[in-house]
Order: structure tokens, then C-alpha cells, then sequence
């Protein structure tokens, strides 16, 4: 019965066999090379790196992608490996050296991570590279050996990726996007139809209108394992994203045509045609990312965007009859959804490879696809370079805490020292309250395993015994124990650790003692350092960038709207300001995704939050493109409704901002307008020009209307209707 719950228990938690896989690669690949390091060739230390190296990057890297993938990046990693083996073994010699380089290489191995969020998954290996050889025996001239060792194993590990038990390979980010843009070229068509025929299409909640809102979100970069999402610093992951949020906006765009549709059909409307060519757009440029087809042409958009720019000024009168502002506000609604629509084609094309023409890079959208990746990774590198970056906090935390272990461990002289460094590594969390939760189990599990391997090394004292058992406990420590839980994970790899040196090194019973007492230690610095440095974890950092980013995000906005009225030249610095808290929000978003929260207190809606501020940037770049600094200049009545817009909407945002600061959900809002009612107050002001200077107000107006809805959806994650997904946009 017992087993039989056992086996029961493993089946729920690993219902495709992916972790018992793994462990089973693993299991195979260690065996191998120990068995030829340590009885084959007859050496230890090759038995040693061999073993370490696969334990390493098989179960402490966390790589993305297909088997293929994992494999490549497994040995184009090889050189760092070296580099860092070699730097221990020639730093080993002092106990000062060897902390000083654990603190350098500490921080460069996690800070690496900002420029692509992917090698945090190869972090922990790195880290346990250096960590193993910086300890005694002082012995530069077995160097080689180590070398040798460690590509032994990474290459046959490699290889086993490939051709022994692939894992199946998940949805990746580019066919989410795929799917997401489906979903919403199906609800444009709804939209368009709903413009020409409102009573063809359904009223109400249409469930094509539900599902784009779901592809949508299931695109948005919280949603998806760090290790998948593309939050690099490279071209086509800067293209990815770019392409998600111009889904987003061409999604909330669309709604709003949706629901501002007439009462009667309207027969040829440039807007609805506008649409459709958006439809087509949209759908053959998102199966583009996964099919490998020939890349979109525009042509047949940005035909359709100039007749609708024609049509446009037949919506503003003749000077004598009122404007129709109904058709005023779908065709600036529809103009602004093809900006975003040609920005998620310029998008995927840049993803794919191509590089933007000079049309598409005019604006700051796509510049950066023009710079080489270094000067990109610096420039991420840069912003995070901040007293707020949650990842340089974390970076410095772990440098501190292992080189202190380092210390510790050579001061007391153990003879197992990296083991106290491994105990910090496992303990050692982005927060306290996470640092305290790994406190338990790892303890628990080290005693654990520490009285059955004493036990153990008291009834056998034969290596053979412990050669023969080998496979069995690795494939116990990191298949049966990963599913079982942290506390049976240390156990099982407590015993593990016992196996292997009771082969390489045989101490009897005391080698469990010497375990236990090194990890306590590792955990006690570990628990020390998570409480001593930034123990709130991202939320301070997150709070305190979240209310950055919504301040400069309403800096843009009135800066955005003074160019527009002939008081100054594009915002470029204040867009700049933007991106740069764009990118440590983010990081702190992802970070705080990491982290345990209190169940019963109530949290922000971080992703309506955000949401608020991503509606900024790429609107303000549009808005810019089609109407040009001082298109509003000498219109004084227009100048004080906008002025009058844009000081009431930085009030929405400071409030926002001022409940985020204090770690309160913002508080429920009226729910958004229609676009042709938010139109009223200034249709008193659409007689008094031509019908171009109405066309810019129109659409400045619609602009801001847009960033007040946005605004507006923020509310506490339980007030929001089940299935409603305007809190995503």
C-alpha cells in the first residue's frame, strides 16, 4: 500500500514522464562517466569534475527550449566552464583569493543574467564550476584532469539530450504570439463586420472577442517561464516584445470600434475595410513566426491606411454642417489600430531576421534593430546598473553570501567546504520570507539523510557496495525526490553525496557527521544574508519602480501633448526616461513573480498596473507620426480642453502611483466610455477649423480618453467580472 500511494503520488506530479526522463539521462550519463573516471582511467579527480560537471549542468542548469537547443547551448558553455575551473584551481591556493574571486565571479555570473534572463538557468552550474575547484588541495598541476573531466560529461550529456528519451516540446513564445494573433485578426473581422452590418454580428460578449483576450494574455511575459519568455536584450527578443504589446493595443482598439459600432449599417466605410486589410495583416504575419513563410508584404495595408486618410476628412463637415462625430471618432480609432497592426508586421519581420527599412525605424519603435548586440546588451546592462534594480540586488546578495561561505569554510578548515557553499546556494532566496522557507526542508532533509547514511557507512565499509548502488541513488535524488518534495530532494541527495565518497574518499560514519555540520552552516549564512540585504525582496524594489515608471510614464504623456500644441519638440528624453524604468519594472515584475506572498493579503493588480503605463509609449510614438509637433499651434480653445485632459489624467496617474507607493490596490473606477461620448466636449470646438487641425484634435483627444480607460480598468484583482479580460490591456 505504501508504495503503491508512492507511485500514485508520482504519476499526478509528473504526468508526462518529463522529470522521471531527465532524472533517468542524468542517472545514465553520471554513471558512465564515473565508472570510466574513477574505475577505467583510475583517477579521482577525472571521477570527480566528471560527476560534478554532469550533476551541474544536468540538474542545477535550467535550459529552455527543444533537446536540440539544450544540447548547443550545453556546448557552447564549454568555455566558460573552463574558464571559471581554471580561475578556482590557480585562486584555490589562499582562502582570501579564493573568496575574492567567489565575490567577483558571483556577481558577473548572476548580473549576466540581465542581458538575457535565459542564462539564469545556467547561473547555479556556473557558479558550482567555480565553487568546486576553488577549494584544496592546492593542485594547479591537475588542471587538465579537471578540464577533461567536465567536457567529458557536458558533451556525452549533450548527446544523450538529443537521442536518449527526448522531452516533448512545449508551446513556445512565438506560437503563443501566433495564436494570439489569430484570436485578434478573428475579432477584427467581427469588428469590421459589426461596422457594416451591426445586426449580422452578435451583440453583447461575442466569444471570439473572449478568446482573442485570453490568446492575448497568454502572450504576456509574467505568463511565461523566464527560461521561454523573450526578455533578452537581443534584436528579435526586443522585436517579440514589441509585437505583443502592439497585439495588445490593436486588441483594445478593436473593442472599442466594437462597441462604438452604429445602430444601422453604414454601407462602404473606409473604417471597415480598414479593418479587414488589419484582419489579413495580422493573421499572415503571426503564421510567419512559426511557419517559415515568405515575409508579409505591407503593400496592400498601407493602401488600404491611405484611403482611409482620404475618407477621414469627409468626416469633419464642410465648415457649415456639424461633423459627424461618430464616424469621426471609428476612423481615428481605426488609423491608430493600422499604426499598430504595421508595427506588429515591422515586428515580426525584424523577429524573423529582416532588417527594418528606413521608413519603419524613422521613430524610436525599431532604431534599436540597428545597433549592434553588444551596444543593446550594454544598454540593458546600464539601466539596471540602479540602486533600485531588484536583479542587481539579488546579484550582489548571492556574491556577499557565498564569498562570506568561502571564508567561513576556509577558516574552520573543513574538509568538505563547498559543501557549505552549496548549502548557501540552496537556502539563499530573493527574499527573506523565501530564504526561510528553504531553511526548513534543507535542514530537515540533511538530518534525514545524515542519520541514514551514518548509518549506512557503519553496517557497509565496502566501495563496491557503494559502486554497485550508485545509479539507484541518483536516479532517487533527482527523479523520485524533485517529486516528492524539498525535504525528500535533501535526503536523497544527502545519501547520494555519502555514495560518491565513499568511492572517492573513504571516511566511514563521520563523513554524514561532517555533512550535516556543513550545511548547517551554509544554511545559517545563507538565512543571515537573506535577512541582512534587501530581505523585502522585489516588492520594495517593484513598488518603488511601478510609481517611477507611472511618473514618467505621465511625464510623456503631457510632454507628448505640449509638441503637439507647438510647445516644445518630441519628448524624446522623456520616452527614453520610460524605457529605462520599462526595463527595471519588469525585471522587478519577474522577479516578484518568483517570490511567496502573503495568501490573505490583499496584493496590487501589478498587471493592470503596468498595463496603465505600457499604453504610453507606443500610443505617444503613433500619435506623433500622424500628427506632427505644432499640427495644434494657434488654436487656443483646443490648447485648453487638451491642457484641461492632460492635467486631469496626471492626476489619475500620481493617485494610481500614490496607492502603489503604500502596497494598496487601487480602488474600483467607473467603468469606460464609449469614444463618441468622451468626443462631446469638444464638439463645440470642430467648426472652428479646417478639417485637417480637427482630425489632429480628434485624435489627440481619442489618445488621452484611451490612457483615462486604462487608468480606469485598475481595480482589486477579486472586482473584476469572471471572463473579463479588460484588465490585460
Amino acid at each position: 500500500m505504501p508504495a503503491t500511494s508512492i507511485l500514485a503520488r508520482l504519476r499526478r506530479r509528473d504526468p508526462g514522464d518529463a522529470v522521471l526522463r531527465r532524472a533517468a539521462r542524468l542517472t545514465l550519463v553520471a554513471s558512465v562517466v564515473f565508472y570510466v573516471c574513477r574505475y577505467g582511467a583510475g583517477s579521482s579527480t577525472l571521477a570527480t569534475y566528471g560527476l560534478f560537471g554532469t550533476i551541474a549542468a544536468g540538474a542545477f542548469a535550467q535550459l529552455p527550449g527543444p533537446a536540440p537547443q539544450r544540447a548547443r547551448i550545453l556546448v557552447t558553455a564549454l568555455p566558460a566552464v573552463w574558464v571559471l575551473i581554471a580561475a578556482g584551481t590557480l585562486l584555490a591556493g589562499s582562502t582570501w583569493s579564493a573568496a575574492g574571486g567567489m565575490l567577483v565571479i558571483g556577481f558577473v555570473v548572476a548580473f549576466a543574467g540581465v542581458g538575457n534572463p535565459r542564462l539564469v538557468g545556467l547561473a547555479s552550474a556556473f557558479q558550482l564550476f567555480y565553487i568546486l575547484a576553488s577549494f584544496p588541495p592546492y593542485e594547479p598541476g591537475t588542471l587538465p584532469e579537471r578540464l577533461g573531466g567536465v567536457t567529458f560529461a557536458i558533451v556525452l550529456l549533450a548527446a544523450t539530450e538529443v537521442l536518449l528519451w527526448p522531452d516533448p516540446v512545449p508551446v513556445t513564445y512565438r506560437q503563443r504570439l501566433t495564436a494570439a494573433a489569430d484570436g485578434v485578426a478573428a475579432f477584427l473581422d467581427v469588428a469590421a463586420q459589426r461596422l457594416t452590418d451591426p445586426h449580422a454580428a452578435p451583440a453583447g460578449r461575442d466569444p471570439r472577442r473572449e478568446r482573442a483576450y485570453e490568446l492575448v494574455a497568454a502572450a504576456e511575459l509574467g505568463r511565461n517561464p523566464p527560461e521561454w519568455a523573450p526578455s533578452a536584450a537581443g534584436v528579435q527578443d526586443r522585436a517579440l516584445r514589441i509585437c505583443a504589446a502592439a497585439l495588445r493595443e490593436a486588441l483594445a482598439e478593436a473593442d472599442r470600434l466594437a462597441t462604438d459600432a452604429p445602430p444601422e449599417p453604414l454601407g462602404d466605410l473606409a473604417a471597415a475595410g480598414l479593418l479587414r486589410s488589419c484582419a489579413d495583416t495580422t493573421r499572415a504575419a503571426g503564421r510567419t513566426l512559426t511557419s517559415g513563410a515568405p515575409q508579409v508584404g505591407l503593400d496592400d495595408l498601407d493602401a488600404a491606411i491611405e484611403r482611409a486618410e482620404t475618407a477621414y476628412h469627409a468626416g469633419t463637415g464642410d465648415g457649415h454642417d456639424p461633423p459627424d462625430v461618430p464616424r469621426l471618432c471609428r476612423d481615428a480609432t481605426a488609423l491608430a489600430l493600422a499604426d499598430h497592426t504595421r508595427a506588429f508586421a515591422v515586428g515580426v519581420r525584424v523577429a524573423t531576421g529582416s532588417r527594418p527599412g528606413t521608413e519603419d525605424a524613422r521613430t524610436g519603435l525599431f532604431e534599436y534593430a540597428r545597433h549592434g548586440p553588444w551596444r543593446l546588451y550594454w544598454w540593458q546592462f546600464r539601466s539596471h546598473l540602479a540602486p533600485r534594480s531588484a536583479h542587481l540586488h539579488s546579484s550582489l546578495r548571492v556574491a556577499v553570501a557565498l564569498a562570506i561561505a568561502r571564508v567561513a569554510a576556509g577558516l574552520l578548515h573543513l574538509n568538505h567546504g563547498f559543501w557549505v557553499l552549496l548549502a548557501t546556494l540552496t537556502v539563499l532566496r530573493t527574499s527573506a520570507a523565501d530564504t526561510r522557507t528553504a531553511l526548513r526542508p534543507a535542514v530537515l532533509g540533511t538530518i534525514a539523510g545524515a542519520v541514514v547514511s551514518g548509518a549506512l557507512m557503519l553496517v557497509i565499509d565496502k566501495p563496491i557496495v557503494y559502486a554497485i548502488v550508485l545509479p539507484l541513488t541518483l536516479m532517487l535524488a533527482f527523479g523520485v525526490g524533485q517529486l516528492l518534495g524539498p525535504v525528500w530532494q535533501q535526503a536523497l541527495f544527502t545519501v547520494l553525496l555519502t555514495v560518491v565518497f565513499a568511492q572517492l574518499n573513504p571516511e566511514g560514519w563521520r563523513l554524514a557527521e561532517t555533512r550535516l555540520i556543513d550545511v548547517l552552516l551554509g544554511a545559517v549564512i545563507g538565512v543571515l544574508a537573506g535577512v541582512a540585504m534587501w530581505p523585502s525582496g522585489a516588492s520594495h524594489d517593484l513598488r518603488h519602480n511601478a510609481t517611477c515608471y507611472l511618473a514618467a510614464s505621465a511625464d510623456a504623456v503631457e510632454q507628448t501633448v505640449q509638441a503637439i500644441l507647438g510647445g516644445g519638440a518630441p519628448p524624446e528624453r522623456a520616452f527614453d526616461r520610460v524605457r529605462r524604468r520599462m526595463a527595471l519594472v519588469a525585471s522587478s515584475y519577474g522577479q516578484y513573480h518568483a517570490e511567496r506572498h502573503h495568501p490573505h493579503r490583499q496584493q496590487v493588480n501589478w498587471d493592470a498596473v503596468l498595463s496603465a503605463g505600457h499604453h504610453v509609449l507606443p500610443g505617444a510614438e503613433s500619435l506623433l507620426r500622424r500628427n506632427p509637433p505644432g499640427c495644434l499651434a494657434g488654436w487656443p480653445a483646443a490648447a485648453a480642453v487638451l491642457t484641461d485632459s492632460t492635467a486631469r489624467l496626471r492626476s489619475a496617474y500620481d493617485d494610481v502611483a500614490r496607492e502603489v507607493a503604500h502596497d494598496r490596490a487601487a480602488g474600483p473606477r467607473p467603468d469606460p466610455t464609449g469614444c463618441a461620448e468622451d468626443l462631446v466636449r469638444i464638439r463645440p470646438l470642430l467648426g472652428e477649423k479646417d478639417s485637417r487641425s480637427v482630425r489632429h484634435l480628434v485624435e489627440v483627444d481619442r489618445w488621452l480618453t484611451g490612457l483615462a480607460n486604462s487608468v480606469g480598468r485598475i481595480h482589486p484583482p477579486g472586482d473584476s467580472e469572471p471572463g473579463d479580460r479588460r484588465g490585460v490591456r
